[in-house]
């Protein structure tokens, strides 16, 4: 900087600000930022002093000792958990209440996907906040699984899952005698400032990349899925007494004498629920729902609930389980087998022929398992009047439509999508696939269970008198009286009018503001999409419209049941929260506390992220499947619906199988399309072509990538190279 011999102060103001930001980690005193500045005389340094007490004034700078003057932090820090998108970017979470912000790719700095980051928001005036990462507090993992490619002196490790963004380096003494081409699993040993990569080193050879056990363990190891138990948790497993003792059942209610049977999906092999029916001397009918008493031989404290909390839940991937208790446990000791004693806790419901409560008990049981039905068994009674159990089976489906009916009424919502399942070969290579759709044998189960959960959550939680509401308000004060509860928020009111907005376009609506006519306005639109060209894409954007469901010891009901009160107690074997739901109930029984509220929260909050990596780890395994099940089916042509349209590209859902793929925007060469998300369409700009959400198509496998686990389409066209596409006119009327 040029000597300054007399500055107008004006001038001086920004200089010295100017200054002061870029050495914002510095204190100086005027003379020290004279000389700096090189401003050598009297008059100026005296303008100087007056200028940074002007700016102390204004509030720029801050005097942090004396006579010392720094420039003051303006920045706005935030911490909450970073999720990328595939293209780089990313928003950070930082609370429910909150806006996500918007992080773009360049500033997103050394964070990846799900680390818990501190960001500073540099922009809060357009329509999204948009920030900065500053620092990772905390990793998500540091374990990843991907590809590696070996060059002469270095490899690098791409990363199978497209929200990790970067490349791992390995130096070649870490590549663990990896071949090219493999699939490993890379640590992360740390990530240099400036450097465009982190370095990593392979900590597992998986094997060939396409092989499906190896594209099975690498799914399992990047959800950080266990392949077995530990040889600790095994053992205590075994040494657990499965006997079934005298003074045990004299101390449980019996039902052994009582009709009794199970309802499972014909391949199940842990079977955690029965049902029980007797006709009452005064004309009502008693059901019991009896439920594996798990915890009656896992205990608080020991290694075996230690791995259980860990896991939290059991995770189903297309050609296996993982189990969150061992098989001793899983499929003997608590499967409630046919022909065998087993101890069950038991919610016991005397209902009239209206299936109106008249009265409930709940405690510990022993049973005898009269006979174990399939699905597909019940439903051939229900459906023929014949089979063993006959009347049994009537009468619990009457007394569940009357049930169903009931929770309509009260706004409770049925989403009744379509499982896609596979048929795998010897060699778990899919052959065909299959849908699994709810009949009424499922929904029998479903109604029992239902009851169950929401009557298990009353009893826990709702009080019974004013006097009960006063001691339950004492307690929640010394944090003594919690529940682990099932909630399910109302949605947002602008989620719902964007769902409104959307199903106008076909002749539908949703209501919006009021609680149960907006469930009544999504059970009516759900029947009337059914068998429509619409119902699959009307159906995904309903379940988008809502909130997850999560555990918490805050009560706030459950939405989409319509219950004010809801837990999970009927699952026992494969969810952790029905075991914390079990030990309380035993613990009211008893009139003894269990646990706290806030040891509770945390357990829900764990069991809650379990949960959702659970089905995301079960969709990767599925989308492998879809992968391999087309991967031999290369320019074949399927009809098709458009079940998704980006900035990036289309995607299209096959009608016969429900594999869905991509179509990119940029390999669409008949036109250049701009996406039009307000209307979930892209447009061609030339020619006019649009391809809305929904539309029905007809395309052709172009590429299934086994290691991406990404299936490419392409439109098939006539001989004016004009894509088919089958529209409903409604939807380009304009918006109401």
């Amino acid at each position: 900087m040029a000597k300054s011999k007399k500055q107008p102060k004006r001038y001086l103001f920004e200089e010295v600000l100017t200054f002061l930001k870029h050495n914002s980690e510095k204190s100086f005193n005027y003379k020290q930022l004279g000389s700096a500045m090189e401003i050598d005389n009297e008059s100026d340094r005296f303008t100087l002093l007056e200028t940074l007490e002007e700016l102390k004034h204004q509030g720029f700078v801050v005097e942090k000792e004396i006579g010392k003057y720094q420039f003051k932090e303006t920045k706005t820090y935030e911490s909450g958990t970073i999720d990328f998108t595939t293209s780089g970017a990313s928003y950070v979470i930082i609370s429910a209440e909150t806006q996500d912000v918007y992080v773009p790719f360049r500033r997103s700095k050394d964070a990846l996907n799900g680390d818990l980051v501190k960001i500073n928001i540099t922009n809060k005036n357009r329509g999204k906040p948009e920030g900065e990462v500053v620092e990772v507090i905390k990793r998500k993992k540091t374990k990843f699984v991907g590809t590696i490619q070996i060059n002469q002196k270095f490899a690098f490790v791409v990363p199978d899952y497209n929200k990790i963004h970067v490349d791992f380096f390995i130096p070649l003494q870490d590549i663990l005698n990896a071949q090219n081409g493999q699939k490993v699993v890379v640590e992360l040993v740390e990530w240099k400032k400036g450097s465009d990569n982190p370095n990593g080193k392979i900590i597992e050879v998986l094997g060939n990349a396409g092989d499906h056990e190896t594209e099975i363990h690498a799914i399992m190891a990047e959800f950080g899925l266990p392949m077995v138990f530990d040889p600790k948790v095994e053992v205590e497993a075994k040494e657990l007494n499965t006997e079934i003792y005298p003074e045990e059942i004299a101390k449980r209610r019996d039902f052994r004498h009582i009709t009794t049977f199970t309802i499972d999906p014909a391949d199940a092999k842990d079977f955690d629920d029965a049902l029980s029916l007797q006709l009452l001397d005064n004309g009502n009918w008693e059901v019991g729902v009896h439920i594996a008493d798990v915890t009656h031989y896992l205990k608080p404290k020991t290694i075996l609930d230690d791995e259980a909390v860990s896991r939290a839940t059991s995770v189903y991937l297309v050609d296996r389980c993982v189990p969150m208790l061992p098989e001793v446990l899983s499929n003997f000791a608590c499967s409630l087998r046919p022909h065998e004693e087993k101890y069950c806790f038991s919610a016991v419901f005397e209902l009239d022929e209206f299936a109106q409560i008249q009265n409930q008990w709940f405690g510990k049981t022993v049973i005898y398992s009269d006979h174990r039905f399939s699905y597909e068994e019940v439903q051939t009674i229900i459906e023929t009047g014949v089979g063993e159990y006959k009347d049994e089976i009537f009468t619990l489906d009457k007394l569940a439509k009357i049930l169903r009916a009931e929770r309509t009424a009260k706004g409770s919502i049925f989403f009744d999508k379509a499982e896609v399942k596979f048929e795998l070969d010897e060699n778990g290579l899919p052959t065909g696939v299959y849908f699994k759709t709810q009949k009424d044998a499922h929904k029998l189960i479903e109604d029992f269970m239902l009851l169950a959960n929401r009557k298990v959550a009353e009893f826990l939680g709702k009080p019974q008198s004013k006097d009960d509401e006063k001691t339950n308000h004492q307690k929640d004060k010394s944090n003594a009286n919690a529940v682990v509860y099932r909630v399910h928020d109302v949605p947002k009111d602008e989620k719902l009018q964007e769902l409104n907005n959307f199903v106008e376009r076909f002749g539908y609506s949703v209501a919006v503001g009021n609680r149960q006519k907006t469930a009544q306005s999504i059970n009516k639109l759900l029947v009337d999409v059914k068998d429509k060209k619409e119902q699959s894409m009307i159906e995904l954007l309903a379940v988008r419209s809502m909130p997850k469901a999560i555990y918490t010891t805050k009560n706030s009901g459950h939405y989409g049941l319509g219950f004010d009160y809801y837990t999970h107690f009927t699952s026992p074997i494969r969810r952790y929260p029905d075991v914390l739901v079990h030990r309380l109930l035993e613990a009211k029984l008893n009139h003894k506390l269990y646990l706290k509220a806030d040891e509770l929260e945390q357990l829900c909050k764990h069991s809650s992220e379990m949960e959702k990596l659970a089905a995301e780890a079960e969709r990767a395994s599925i989308k492998y499947k879809q992968v391999e099940f087309l991967s031999d089916k290369i320019g074949i042509a399927f009809d098709g619906i458009i079940s998704g349209v980006t900035e990036f590209g289309i995607f299209v859902e096959i009608t016969e199988n429900k594999c869905e793929g991509r179509i990119s925007l940029r390999d669409m060469k008949d036109d250049n399309y701009s996406f039009d998300a307000d209307n979930y369409r892209v447009v061609g700009r030339n020619t006019g072509n649009i391809y809305a959400l929904g539309d029905k198509v007809v395309i052709k496998v172009r590429r299934a990538d086994l290691v991406k686990k990404q299936l490419d389409f392409e439109f098939v066209s006539h001989t004016n190279s004009k894509p088919i596409i089958i529209r409903n006119e409604k939807r380009y009327k304009k918006r109401k």
